[in-house]
C-alpha cells in the first residue's frame, strides 16, 4: 500500500528456499472424507430430502420422495401412480381463468395460450358445471311448463342424461378425432390438446344453460344458437391447423364431421333440456308441448 509508511523485505537465498521448507517432506496427500456427511449437511426439507451445504434447494432434476410407492423411477411415471395423472392437473387458478377468457374471447390461437401445457382440470370442472346447470335450467323449464297443471315432480333422469351427453361428448369425441388423425398420419395430433379444446369450448354452455329456461321458445333457440356459434367457431379455428396437416380432401371431411357433431350437441341440449315437450320428460302432457310450439 503506497503512502502507508511501511516497507516489506523478503529474503530469498540462492537455492530458492523459502523459510527452509522442504516440499518433498512437508506436502503429502491425505485420504478424502467427502463421503462422510455431517448431521448439519444431512438435514433436509420435508421427507428427509438432503440439501446442499449452503442451504440451497436440490436441482429440479433430483428425485424427491423416493421410497415405497414412488411415482417415478428414472424420470418415468407409471399409469398406476397418482403422479402420472397429477401432471394433467398441474395448472393454477390464474392459468385456468386465462384459458377460459381465451375460449370466450379468442384473440390468439388457443394452442399458443396453452403454452405446451394442456390440462384436464379446466375441462373436467367446466363439463361438471355445464351438467349441473343443464339440470337446473331443464328443471326450471319443466316447472314453468307445469304451472296450472298437475303437481310438478323433479326428474333426476335429466341429471344423468346431462352427464352422459356432456361427459361423453367432451372426452370421447376427442379420442375418436385423435385416433383418426393418427391413422391418417398427422404427427401434430395431441390427445391432451384435443381434450383441452373440447373442454374449454363447453364454457359458453354455462351462461346458455342459465338463460335458456325461458317459456319463449324462439328466445331459447336464439340462446342455443349463440352458444353453438361461439363454441363451434372456437373449435374450428383451433382445429383447422391440426386437420390441415392431412390431405386437403380429408381435412374437409373432418371439418364437416366436427361441425355436424357439434350441431348435434346443440340440438340435443335444446330439445332434451329446454323444450317443454322434451323426450327426456315422457310424463309431460301433449298439451304442454303444443302450447309452446316446441318440438
Amino acid at each position: 500500500m503506497s503512502g502507508s509508511g511501511y516497507d516489506a523485505v523478503v529474503d530469498v537465498d540462492d537455492e530458492g528456499d523459502l523459510g527452509h521448507t522442504d516440499l518433498q517432506e512437508d506436502l503429502e496427500f491425505h485420504n478424502s472424507n467427502f463421503s462422510e456427511t455431517t448431521p448439519a449437511l444431512r438435514k433436509g426439507g420435508p421427507g428427509g430430502a438432503s440439501s446442499s451445504a449452503g442451504g440451497l434447494p436440490l436441482p429440479v432434476t433430483a428425485s424427491s420422495g423416493a421410497g415405497p410407492g414412488a411415482a417415478s423411477v428414472g424420470g418415468k411415471r407409471f399409469l398406476w401412480s397418482i403422479s402420472y395423472y397429477a401432471q394433467f392437473f398441474d395448472v393454477d387458478t390464474s392459468s385456468v381463468l386465462t384459458r377460459c377468457w381465451a375460449a370466450l374471447y379468442p384473440r390468439a390461437n388457443f394452442l399458443d395460450v396453452l403454452e405446451g401445457n394442456p390440462d384436464l382440470y379446466g375441462p373436467f370442472w367446466i363439463a361438471t358445471t355445464v351438467v349441473l346447470f343443464l339440470f337446473l335450467g331443464g328443471t326450471i323449464s319443466g316447472y314453468l311448463a307445469s304451472i296450472g297443471g298437475p303437481p310438478f315432480a323433479y326428474d333426476f333422469k335429466l341429471l344423468s342424461g346431462a352427464a352422459g351427453l356432456i361427459y361423453g361428448y367432451t372426452f370421447v369425441i376427442p379420442v375418436v378425432l385423435y385416433l383418426a388423425l393418427r391413422y391418417l398420419g398427422s404427427e401434430s395430433a395431441n390427445l391432451l390438446e384435443c381434450w383441452a379444446l373440447y373442454g374449454y369450448a363447453n364454457l359458453i354452455w354455462i351462461p346458455v344453460a342459465l338463460i335458456s329456461w325461458s317459456p319463449l321458445t324462439i328466445l331459447n333457440w336464439l340462446f342455443v344458437g349463440i352458444g353453438f356459434g361461439v363454441s363451434v367457431a372456437f373449435l374450428l379455428r383451433n382445429l383447422y391447423p391440426v386437420l390441415n396437416a392431412t390431405d386437403r380432401q380429408t381435412s374437409k371431411v373432418l371439418l364437416v364431421l366436427v361441425l355436424a357433431l357439434h350441431f348435434g350437441l346443440a340440438i340435443a341440449i335444446k330439445v332434451l333440456f329446454f323444450a317443454h315437450g322434451s323426450p327426456a320428460r315422457p310424463d309431460d302432457g301433449g298439451d304442454s308441448g303444443a302450447g309452446d310450439g316446441s318440438g
